[in-house]
């Protein structure tokens, strides 16, 4: 029989290759799936794995999809180091893509320079006063944020619907629940011709080199860091909770406002009902994924933005359901969860187990 046992200590060996055996047996499962839904394994993979980086504007679209997931899972690894549970980053988001679009909707005429950093910092504003919401309960009135941030997933995403039929639709826009399309001073500007690949790009290159730095180079990292592994011994030391706490939950929601911000004013270009198919849940997976490491969340962010466009590229070419995208969101969420057992737990082998004839027994024989 199987048993597990706890290790004397963590294996770091699992701690990397979790990761890598998730993937696997993701790949693993998908070709059965993918067999099972009359495709050929291999051809399948192939058109969702390979087929939409084939090419230069490819690749650009895969960084176009990654910069709102990247941007979002750097703030979650912070909360996360600190034993802060944000499973808000969709709905701060949402906010940051509203109040970006508050602002942008002013400059639709206007060639003024200030339209593009003032959405930018709406949005980031926005998001961070979202997540503010949440710091304050939590802080102030002992709620648990892990459901706190749930619930205001869905407030945030009620209040965007309500913007698109309301006070942000475009009068000239045929009832369409939509806001009018931003002028050319709002968007972020194009880095390479004849692709989408905007200046978001740039905003990910800054905060992972920012959030690598912060978290593993000053000493309020530090504090983060020991705060999430031992709160006992972070009291004891002197490090307030309440305080850091407060900084890395502003610190995420603006980062998830930015993320929003990039959307509506780079390759969305207005305020429409679905500026995000999830993006903030997958920073999550990413995070983990990642092993809360801005280099692994990176990697991990990238290998979540090629499944959204594998996801859209089985839809167009195999005609298979768009639900396929959050199958292996799942899967890979799956196997990287019964991964992480081993990092803890080693499998150890027991013959099961036979009694033995009483001594009485074996006289009488």
């Amino acid at each position: 029989m199987i048993k597990l046992t706890p290790r004397p200590t963590v294996s770091n060996f699992w701690r990397y290759a979790s990761p890598i055996s998730a993937v696997i047996f993701t790949l693993l499962t998908g070709s059965i799936l993918f067999a099972a839904l009359g495709e050929s394994p291999v051809e399948a993979l192939f058109v969702y794995f390979i087929s939409p980086i084939s090419d230069w504007y490819g690749v650009s679209e895969l960084f176009v999809k990654a910069i709102p997931i990247l941007l979002c899972a750097y703030g979650l690894a912070l909360c996360f180091k600190a034993s802060v549970w944000n499973i808000g980053a969709e709905g701060q988001l949402l906010v940051g893509g509203i109040t970006a679009s508050v602002v942008a909707v002013q400059f639709v005429n206007s060639d003024s320079n200030l339209a593009m950093p003032l959405a930018i910092i709406a949005g980031i504003l926005g998001g961070l006063l979202w997540a503010g919401i949440v710091a304050f309960l939590k802080l102030k009135m002992n709620t648990n944020e892990t459901l706190t941030t749930i619930m205001m997933n869905y407030i945030a995403l009620n209040i965007l619907l309500w913007s698109v039929h309301g006070p942000l639709k475009d009068p000239d826009g045929f009832n369409f629940p939509e806001s009018a399309l931003f002028g050319d001073s709002t968007l972020l500007p194009i880095l390479f011709d004849g692709t989408r690949l905007h200046l978001g790009l740039l905003f990910v290159l800054f905060a992972l080199v920012a959030t690598w730095v912060f978290i593993s180079k000053t000493f309020i990292g530090f504090q983060i860091q020991v705060i999430g592994q031992d709160k006992p011994a972070a009291k004891m030391a002197g490090f307030s909770h309440k305080k850091l706490t407060w900084l890395v939950l502003v610190i995420s929601g603006a980062l998830a406002g930015l993320a929003g911000a990039s959307e509506v004013i780079g390759p969305i270009g207005q305020l429409v009902p679905h500026i995000s198919p999830g993006y903030g849940y997958s920073a999550i997976i990413v995070a983990f994924l990642g092993r809360l490491h801005p280099v692994g969340i990176t990697l991990a962010g990238l290998l979540m933005a090629l499944i959204y466009m594998g996801g859209e590229m089985a839809q167009i070419s195999l005609g298979l359901p768009n639900a396929i995208t959050g199958v292996f969101q799942g899967l890979i969420l799956f196997f990287l969860l019964s991964s992480d057992v081993f990092i803890r737990y080693k499998v150890k082998w027991q013959l099961p187990y036979r009694a033995q004839p009483s001594a009485a027994i074996v006289g009488e024989k």
